[in-house]
């Protein structure tokens, strides 16, 4: 497996610090966050997801823990949206040029809006994918929210 990946490169040109973490991904797994972060031995709620969505047809990305869903209607609210849904997974490879399971919200194609659950900022750290299956970045969270230029905000429950 690549180390050096989008998402990795992205991170690296930003200056904010990192390290990788890698698993073995399971591509049977019903949930790859929560699969990452039993294969790592860490909480799910450090292990946060990247998500695809659009709020009123715009495209958005959506980082939230591994073992949380996300509420459509905060997720609206925080883009200054009135509806929001998931992007098919076809259209989110497209858009960030990765696969499902190895979607990062760093390195993306096309760079779109960005939010971060705010509960994940009261952590000391956080994993987020690192733009393939089965690599993981961990970071402070403060620090991704610069990297991604993103917002934290309410996006659970």
């Amino acid at each position: 497996m690549s180390k050096t990946t989008p998402a990795t490169l992205a991170l690296t040109k930003s200056g904010v610090p990192f390290a990788l973490a890698s698993y073995d991904y399971d591509p049977d797994a019903d949930r790859v966050g929560l699969q990452a972060a039993e294969a790592m031995g860490v909480s799910p709620s450090i292990v946060l997801k990247t998500l695809m969505a659009e709020v009123d047809g715009r495209p958005v990305c959506v980082v939230v823990p591994s073992d949380e869903e996300v509420n459509m209607k905060k997720l609206a609210a925080a883009f200054g949206g009135k509806s929001a849904h998931m992007m098919k997974p076809v259209d989110a490879e497209r858009l960030t040029g990765y696969k499902v399971g190895g979607i990062s919200p760093f390195g993306q194609k096309k760079a779109v809006p960005t939010a971060l659950e705010e509960l994940a900022t009261l952590e000391d750290e956080v994993f987020l994918n690192g733009g393939q299956r089965g690599l993981q970045v961990r970071m402070k969270p403060d620090d991704a929210l610069a990297a991604l230029g993103a917002k934290a905000a309410d996006l659970i429950r």
